[in-house]
C-alpha cells in the first residue's frame, strides 16, 4: 500500500491550519494562543517537508509569519498591560 499520498495530504491539511491560526493570531483576545498553535504545527508540516513536496508550503509560511507577528505583538502588549497593573498595584 501506498502511504505517501496520505502523508501529503495531511501536510497539505496542516497547512491550511497553520494558516487559520496563523490569521487568528492577529485578534486581541486569543492572538498569544493561536499564534503558538500555529508556530508549532507549521514546525511539524516543515519536518514533514524534508521528505515531500508540499504544494502548500506558501499557506504554511504565511500562516508562520502571522503567527509569529501575532504572538510577539500580543504578547508584548499583554506583558506591557500586567507590568503597568503590577505596578500600579504595588504602589
Amino acid at each position: 500500500m501506498n502511504d505517501i499520498p496520505a502523508v501529503k495530504i495531511k501536510m497539505m491539511k496542516g497547512s491550511t491550519r497553520c494558516l487559520i491560526f496563523g490569521m487568528m493570531s492577529l485578534l486581541p483576545v486569543i492572538g498569544v494562543i493561536s499564534g503558538l498553535v500555529a508556530l508549532w504545527i507549521s514546525g511539524r508540516v516543515r519536518l514533514q517537508e524534508k521528505r515531500f513536496w508540499n504544494p502548500a508550503k506558501p499557506y504554511r509560511l504565511c500562516g508562520a509569519v502571522c503567527g509569529a507577528v501575532g504572538t510577539f505583538l500580543w504578547g508584548g502588549i499583554l506583558v506591557f498591560v500586567v507590568g503597568n497593573v503590577v505596578i500600579y498595584a504595588w504602589f
